[in-house]
Formats: structure tokens, sequence, C-alpha cells
């Protein structure tokens, strides 16, 4: 049985290089193949661009049969199987956006044993004509990809992934493998139970991001926020700015065109031909900002996004880390920035507050908030609180905006006192408007109508401008020593947490307020410069070169530039400068069939460029 079993990891380890390009497995993987491969249950979390594509692929290759790939990714099934056709593995999708003489086309090569990998969206899954040809089919495995789907607690919940316990039982034998980047335990637990994967072996790999630099600002002007964070380290470079609703979506889009970022809008709003167009642009296409709601994005291959950007404050640490994952696939430096105001935590209070779900739904979305909010009013290393959230113990990383400029922390106790008082004062039945006036002695109409100026806390802050009171209320409503009533025109009220504080029995430390700063240009203003490339003058020429090959390459296979190769794969190649197939083989992501398809043609290109490599 040993034998056999290491024959197996050493088809395994053959796949990947010669398929696949690469030399080794990372982390878990070879863990993961080797026990899918043999034909045991599991689930996998892995961040995103931790690769776990080939914990499906490599196995479908070295088991009889047809691996089926659940995703409910119809737009991007396209893409996944062009991505598979390069390095020469036979692979086909079966969804709505085909005819139905191009679906029984697709059907007869399963039926035949013609394909190496079926994607299949879970409503065609679940048809009974399509259990029925797999039912009439050898199946090697079947993946059921962004596993999280499947928990109603979830950021993105699909009704029909529930269903999808039909697989256990009537394919009992056929090992299954669920995926998924993002899942806290209580997502894990629901995806165990609602896909029977009880005896499913559990392979948790860290969640952990290092190439991706966190940032959180004090928001002032949200859009002239991120022009600047753009201009400043990601000019030219593809990204993503997402939006909470479609209006500001279409504004923003437009407002960076008008500054001179290519953006395109995309939202659930728009018509499904225009949306996709705008998909595709992005993932075949260089340099291009995609302005969304989160209705884009789940399983985005792209693996030189630089940036991801939230205009709005996230629901939860697992849709933000979902989201900010989708930065820096290929393992290059990235930044996922956000701004962050006190209308963002009172507009996710209202949402759960006025939605049509239950209490028991309610409370786990405002704890779910609530960790949030803690991620961002953090004194300490982000990475590290994100990281807890997830289980996962950590250490500052080094590569936060807390971390690289800590932030001064501060006995805010008494002017807490200040901002209780009022809103006590004011009978707790007004919004934070009119209660930072209260405080800051603002003579408005509405404190004169209301004869609040007559308060003994009626300009008890002045000394502090509105921003400070803001990030100051902000901080509280945050740590839960007030709350939004949103049924009373958006009061402030004390929670019970309050009273220790006003008595005087309860210290308060915050986040000092700073001043919303311009973000700082690189000294070349453009990507390469944030990237601290390692090439030289002359290997970043050829690299260039090489990214225009890719491009012409890519326009003339229609498929989008990283399926051809992605930026490490072109970087290592510039680095190293093979004047030989041979030479070219031993680069990472380099396989013998896109060897055999362009090989030549970079040689000659290299052979071309006649670059000296650094001594």
């Amino acid at each position: 049985m040993n034998g056999t079993a290491d024959n197996l990891d050493r088809r395994a380890l053959q796949v990947l290089e010669t398929v696949f390009g690469y030399s080794s497995f990372r982390d878990r993987q070879a863990d993961i193949v080797s026990h899918v491969a043999h034909g045991g249950d599991a689930l996998v979390l892995m961040p995103t661009g931790g690769g776990k594509s080939l914990c499906y692929q490599v196995p479908s290759l070295l088991r009889e049969g047809v691996g089926v790939v659940i995703s409910p990714l119809i737009a991007l099934m396209q893409d996944q199987v062009d991505a598979l056709a390069e390095v020469g593995v036979r692979a086909a999708f079966l969804n709505s956006t085909q005819t139905f003489d191009e679906s029984k086309r697709i059907e007869r090569l399963v039926r035949n044993g013609e394909l190496d990998l079926l994607y299949v969206a879970p409503e065609r899954l679940l048809t009974p004509r399509c259990l029925e040809l797999l039912e009439s089919t050898r199946i090697a495995l079947f993946a059921i990809d962004e596993a999280h789907c499947v928990s109603q607690w979830g950021h993105d919940f699909r009704p029909e992934y529930i269903k999808l316990s039909v697989l256990h039982e009537r394919f009992p034998q056929v090992p299954r493998i669920a995926l998924t980047a993002t899942a806290d335990h209580q997502t894990r637990a629901e995806i165990v139970e609602r896909l029977n994967l009880q005896e499913a072996q559990k392979f948790v790999s860290s969640f952990d991001r290092p190439n991706i630099r966190y940032q959180i600002v004090e928001k002032a002007n949200g859009r002239k926020q991120v022009l600047d964070f753009i201009d400043a380290e990601h000019a030219g470079d593809a990204g993503i700015v997402y939006c909470l609703s479609r209006k500001k979506v279409e504004e923003t889009a437009d407002f960076l065109n008008q500054n001179g970022v290519v953006a395109l809008p995309y939202h659930a709003g728009m018509e499904y031909p225009k949306r996709a167009a705008h998909q595709a642009r992005f993932l075949r296409e260089e340099g291009i900002v995609m302005v969304a709601t989160i209705a884009f994005g789940m399983g985005i291959d792209k693996p030189d996004v630089r940036f991801v950007a939230h205009l709005d404050l996230p629901k939860s640490i697992e849709g933000y880390y979902q989201e900010t994952g989708r930065a820096g696939r290929d393992g290059l430096p990235a930044s996922a920035w956000m701004s962050y105001g006190l209308q963002d935590v009172v507009q996710q209070r209202r949402m759960i507050d006025e939605s049509d779900a239950d209490d028991t739904f309610k409370r786990v979305q405002g704890g779910k908030l609530d960790a949030m909010l803690g991620l961002c009013e953090t004194l300490h290393c982000r990475r590290m609180r994100l990281l807890e959230y997830f289980g996962e113990p950590a250490q500052p990383c080094g590569n936060c905006d807390t971390c690289i400029s800590p932030p001064v922390s501060f006995d805010a106790s008494v002017l807490v006192q200040k901002l209780l008082s009022t809103v006590y004062r004011v009978d707790q039945r007004f919004a934070p408007g009119h209660v930072l006036d209260v405080l800051r002695g603002i003579d408005s109409d509405k404190v004169k109508q209301w004869r609040h100026d007559s308060l003994s806390t009626f300009g008890i802050g002045k000394e502090y401008g509105e921003a400070e009171w803001r990030a100051l209320l902000r901080q509280v409503i945050a740590l839960g020593l007030l709350t939004v009533d949103h049924e009373a025109y958006s009061a402030l009220k004390l929670t019970d947490a309050a009273r220790p504080v006003l008595r005087g029995e309860q210290k308060v430390q915050l986040r000092q307020y700073q001043k919303p700063l311009k973000a700082k240009r690189t000294s070349s203003g453009k990507a390469s410069a944030y990237l601290e490339s390692d090439l030289s003058k002359e290997q970043q020429t050829l690299f260039e070169k090489l990214r225009w090959w890719r491009m012409e390459t890519a326009r003339a296979h229609n498929v989008p530039a990283y399926v051809i190769f992605n930026d490490a794969t072109l970087r290592e190649i510039a680095r190293s400068q093979p004047l030989s197939l041979t030479q070219l083989h031993g680069i990472s992501g380099v396989g013998d069939k896109k060897l055999e398809t362009y090989g030549d043609a970079l040689v000659a290109l290299i052979s071309g460029a006649a670059i000296p490599s650094e001594s």
C-alpha cells in the first residue's frame, strides 16, 4: 500500500511540474492533494492566492474520471477553462450562458470520458438532467469552491449551496473537497454540517497575506482621498474600489475617469451584457480600476491586482478579508486601503436594525460589525487583529499603518464624560449633528429652538473642532457606550456600559485624532517604484518588453494576459534571461504545454533583447 501511495505522490509532483510548471507544492498543498487523490474528503481553508485550485486540479488529473467543480461564478468559468487549456488540460463548463447545442456537445464529452475537469454552476448541477449525466459517467472528485456560500450567517450566502448535500447522498464513493478563503469557526461548522463533511479531514492554512499592506484612514473626502492614494502609490495599476451603493459606484467611476484614472463601474443594477463586458475588460486589459459593489469579485483570478480600496465600511471581517484578498495574488506587494468615518458606523448599524431578519440574525450581524469596528479602531497591529479573528495567533507585522506609524492613544475619560452627559441632557432624543452642536456651543436655529443653549453642557467641548469630536464619537459608538436609535431619527442613546464611565469608575483610552493627510507620491509616482523591484534597469526594460509581448499574445488568443504568464513568471524570466528551451523550462510557471506553445518566441525575444545579466 505504501508503495502505491508513494507512486501516487510522485505522479502528483510530476503533474505539478510538467502541466503547471511548478517544482514543488506550497504550504499544505502536498498533503491535501495526496489525501484527496487517495479518495479522502477534505475541507480546505486557504487564503486567496494560496493555490486552492491546484488542490483539486492535480487530484482530478491523477484519478480516473472527470473532476467536477461546483462554482457560483458563471461569468468567470470561461476564463478558468481558458487557463486550463493553456496548460493542456481538457476542461469545459456547463451553465445557463450556453446554447442547448453547446450544452449537448459538452455532455457528450463528459459521457465519452474526454474531459479532465468540468465546471458547473450549482443551479445546473441540481437539475435532474445534470445529475443523471454525472451518474452515467466516472467522477474523479467533486470540488465545492467558495464553500462559505453555504453559510446563512455569511456574507456570500447562496441558497442553492445548502442543497449540495445531494452529492454525499447520490455519490457516496466519490471524494469531495470543499474550499474557501474565509470562514470563522461558526461558518466552518456550518460548512461541515450542511455538506455532510463530518468525516472530512480539515486543512487550515495560515490566513496571513504578508505581501498586503493594510491602511485605514480617517474619512474626509473619500473620492478625493482614493484618487490621491492611487496617484501616489498605484498609478497605472489594476485595482478594485468597493462602494456600498450603486449610485456611489457610478459617481466614483466618473470622478476617477475625469481625473485620469481608467475606471469601470460594476454593480447588480447594470444590464448583464454591460456588466460582463466590464468584467472582461478588467480581466484582459492592463491597468484597469474596477469600481464596484460587492457583487463583483468572488473568484477573480487576476493575479496582478495591486490594490483593493474601500470607500465604505464592510459589514464584517470575513467580507473585508475576502475582498482585500483579491489584491496581490501573485505574491508581489499590494495594498488594502480604506477610508472610514462616523457615518459608516451609523449607516451599518441602521442597515442591521432596519433589515427584515430575525433577532438572532441581527445579533450575529451586530457581533460581526463590532469585530470590524474593532479592526478599524485598534491601537495595535491591524494584521494581528485580523488573524486573531480567525483564531490565528500573530506578532506585529511591520507592514500595516499602525505598525509603520503607531497611533497615539490618550486618556479620553473626561472628554467621553462630556459627550455622554450632553447626550443625556438632550434627553437622548437627538442625532449626532445636534449633540455635537450643543457640545461645541454652536448657536444653530435648532439649538435655540430647543433652548439647548441653556443646558449646563452647552459649549463644554468648544476647545475641539467638529472633526475631532466626530472621530471621538465614532470610537465611543464602536466601544458600545452609545447606540444609534434609527426608529427615533438616528437619536444617540446611552447604553448600560456608559454608566461606569459617567460615574468615573471606568477609564476610556482612545486613539488621538489625526488630520487626514494627502498620500505621498513615491519617487517616480509609478507602480514599479512601489513594487520595490529587485530588477536592474536593464532587466526592468526586458520585463516591460515581455509584458508587451504577453499583451499582444493574449489578444491573439482572446484570453486574459495572466493566462499566458503572470507577472511573477515574467519577472523571473527577465531576471534569469534563459537563452534555450531547457533553461526556460526551469522557470516557475512554465510547464510542458506553455514551453511548446511560447518557448521559441520567448527565447527569440530574449536573444534579440541582448540584455546583459548582472554579475
